[in-house]
């Protein structure tokens, strides 16, 4: 399959057999494209001559052409860790398309399978060679590769590896500790969504100190983004009469939850085809409405953040957010399956304070106090003692200790075996925790500070990623560029009041030629209206092009604080000075606006007991969890127990990495039959389901049978 013969050879003796000619000439003949698309050229060279690259480029933008055409430049196979299995297979499938000789070794693949794999690997009939990080923990896989290196390592989805990427998985932390012994052969690492701190972790843990770094294209100039402040009661109404206009379908609906997505499912079906996407729907439900969407059968998806990775339909017109996401990261993978085909596109984007409660209240179940986790590191020694035992001792509710627990192994505090005995870690755990705790925290201020903006909201996007080639222009085409083109937003005319108050705004800044946002509410506002209403003010003469509202920050007992300034802009000026009426020239946004922060946030308020006691309550399907179990159950937690043993020594991770003992508690009680039934387990999503699925409902079958003949004897 060999182009020209590259193969493992240095970059100094590469440097004149790559040219941008024999790239383009492989594209053309064996991938079948006419040219690159932008920005890829360069990457494609650098990893052609053997240099490390991190990649950095958006949703759509072409990335997997970087590694595959280098890996066929350079005449060998080409290893590529990814994440998910069913992205994996996509690619595989699309490479076998082509002529390319590519194959798979995961967990829904069977032992025979994947020692077939490594035969024709081991034999040199592999081009592309795909694998799950996990994989990399069997014991003697790492050096069966090395008996015959890649040319070229592709690491995909590489924000995965970061603590501060927005989808971290520790399964890919390791791969430091393993690629070396596959060295120098060049990593690719690649990822649509990563910030420049997550870029620089990137680098640090792939050890790649001198990568080339390719970061710009994040600019998507026909995506038109704007931002609705909206009651989540009013969200599926109003994205339903959005989507009634057949020119803004194919459209991607994203929902906070799975029950929303089914009602705005059934909603939207009278009207258009629609189905939901979620994680409680079983395989087969899940892969046809995908397809069905794929095939233009389907006009509207309305689905959670499992749908979409890996997705590649470029005709899809609309992306709308039912609520608030989780960082800006997600947020802007999600919008960049919007309008591929180069066409225009429009992301719509639905919010209010409630969303930032349902935001904080995750934060504090995942990341819990340290107190929580240095009580733990207190009982701990250079002993093992059982996970039981340290529950007991530490009289903390079972499910809090479960996630205390891990994030002290994770940033090794704790050391765990397979059989969950802990002793034990090391002493500078506490600063990185902190930190990851900080940054998930400043992730949810990111996203509100982006939606508060009045920035347009393209700029801010790019600016965000730290793009190294765009133009700092403005786009022209967002709800701050271009007011009169959204669809969400509804706007009216000023009361004689709201006249009064802006006009009385734009005096005060021009007085002052700058000031505080926070110090002109506090001094002139406050006492008269609520933030909110303030805060619309402000937005209605930035979107007139009154006001311009620019960030500044000070530094206070050595934490820098940022804040922001509000300036007239010279239009402005002149109106003031000239005492001009502004009645014609402002509108006021008239969405529906839920009550300030400031009240909701005294409404909310409680202690940490009570905090405690939210934590407690989860729910499942509308019922809380029990963790008490039946004399039938108690068989059935040993079996699945003592199989959750076997997986995590093969894995070598603790047993809770496979599945906690609060899962295995509702597994026991519902007793499961199909793979639906145990979707609706919370704790269980489709990836455990596609790995352990089969087995699980294996023990489960078995132990309801035995129940039935107990209490049937006849």
């Amino acid at each position: 399959m060999s182009t020209f013969g590259i193969g493992n050879t240095t970059t100094a003796q590469t440097a004149d057999i790559v040219t941008n000619e024999s790239l383009h000439d492989i594209l053309n003949r064996r991938f079948g494209f006419s040219d690159f698309r932008p920005f890829q050229l360069d990457a494609c060279r650098a990893a052609a001559e053997g240099r490390d690259v991190l990649l950095v480029m958006p949703t759509g933008a072409g990335k997997s052409l970087c590694y595959q055409l280098p890996g066929i430049a350079r005449s060998g196979t080409t290893l590529v860790v990814s994440p998910l299995i069913a992205l994996m297979e996509d690619q595989v499938a699309a490479l076998n398309r082509r002529g390319f000789r590519a194959e798979r070794i995961h967990s829904g693949r069977d032992r025979e399978s994947s020692r077939w794999v490594c035969h024709r690997y081991l034999r040199k009939e592999l081009d592309f060679l795909f694998i799950a990080p996990e994989r990399l923990r069997v014991p003697g896989f790492p050096e069966m590769l090395a008996k015959r290196k890649p040319v070229l390592i592709a690491v995909d989805e590489a924000h995965c590896i970061s603590h501060w990427g927005h989808d971290f998985r520790p399964d890919y932390r390791m791969l430091k500790d393993r690629l070396p012994l596959l060295r120098p052969t060049p990593i690719v690492a690649l990822t649509a969504t990563a910030t420049p701190v997550v870029q620089r972790d990137i680098i640090e843990q792939l050890d790649i100190p001198n990568a080339d770094r390719c970061i710009h294209g994040f600019r998507r100039h026909n995506i038109a983004v704007e931002v609705v402040e909206l009651k989540p009661g009013h969200r599926i109404e109003r994205a339903c009469e959005i989507l009634e206009d057949s020119s803004r379908r194919p459209a991607i609906v994203y929902a906070p939850t799975r029950k929303t997505a089914e009602q705005a499912a059934e909603m939207f079906q009278p009207k258009y085809p629609s189905a939901a996407y979620h994680a409680g729907m079983i395989s087969r439900e899940r892969d046809r409405v995908q397809s069905e969407f794929l095939a233009g059968n389907i006009e509207v998806i309305v689905a959670t953040i499992a749908f979409g990775m890996g997705i590649d339909k470029p005709d899809v017109r609309t992306i709308v957010h039912l609520a608030l996401p989780g960082s800006v990261e997600g947020y802007y993978q999600e919008i960049g399956r919007a309008g591929r085909d180069g066409k225009p596109a429009r992301a719509v984007l639905m919010h209010s304070y409630a969303d930032n409660r349902t935001h904080e209240f995750f934060f504090e179940r995942d990341y819990p106090d340290i107190q929580l986790l240095e009580n733990l590191y207190a009982l701990l020694d250079g002993t093992k003692r059982s996970k039981t035992q340290l529950t007991q001792a530490g009289q903390m509710d079972p499910e809090i200790f479960d996630t205390v627990l891990e994030k002290l192994w994770i940033h090794g505090g704790a050391v765990v075996d397979p059989e969950e005995n802990v002793s034990k870690g090391k002493v500078a755990w506490q600063v990185p925790y902190l930190e990851q705790r900080r940054f998930k925290l400043e992730q949810l201020a990111d996203v509100t500070g982006f939606v508060r903006s009045i920035r347009c909201r393209m700029l801010s996007l790019v600016e965000y990623f730290g793009d190294l080639k765009d133009s700092g222009e403005t786009c022209g085409r967002c709800d701050v560029c271009a007011p009169k083109s959204c669809l969400s937003r509804i706007t009216r005319r000023p009361s004689k009041d709201e006249l009064h108050w802006l006009e009385h705004l734009l005096r005060v800044v021009y007085i002052e030629g700058s000031i505080a946002k926070g110090k002109l509410f506090r001094q002139d506002f406050e006492k008269v209206m609520g933030r909110n209403e303030f805060e619309s003010l402000i937005e209605a003469l930035a979107r007139a092009k009154l006001l311009e509202i620019r960030s500044a920050s000070f530094v206070k007992e050595g934490q820098e604080i940022s804040y922001e300034r509000l300036e007239l802009t010279g239009e402005a000026e002149g109106i003031v000075e000239n005492k001009i009426e502004i009645v014609d020239r402002v509108d006021i946004d008239a969405s529906d606006r839920v009550v300030s922060a400031k009240k909701s946030s005294k409404k909310n308020t409680g202690t940490g007991k009570n905090k405690s006691v939210r934590l407690r309550k989860r729910k499942t399907r509308g019922t809380e969890t029990t963790m008490g179990l039946g004399p039938k159950s108690e068989d059935l937690v040993d079996k699945l127990k003592a199989w959750r043993l076997r997986i995590a020594k093969t894995r070598r991770v603790p047993a809770f990495r496979i599945l906690t003992d609060r899962v295995i508690a509702q597994i026991a009680e519902s007793l499961p039959r199909v793979e639906e039934d145990l979707l609706s387990i919370s704790g269980i999503g489709p990836t455990t389901v596609k790995k352990y699925g089969v087995e699980i409902l294996e023990m489960c079958s078995c132990e309801s049978a035995q129940h039935y003949v107990k209490v049937n004897p006849d």
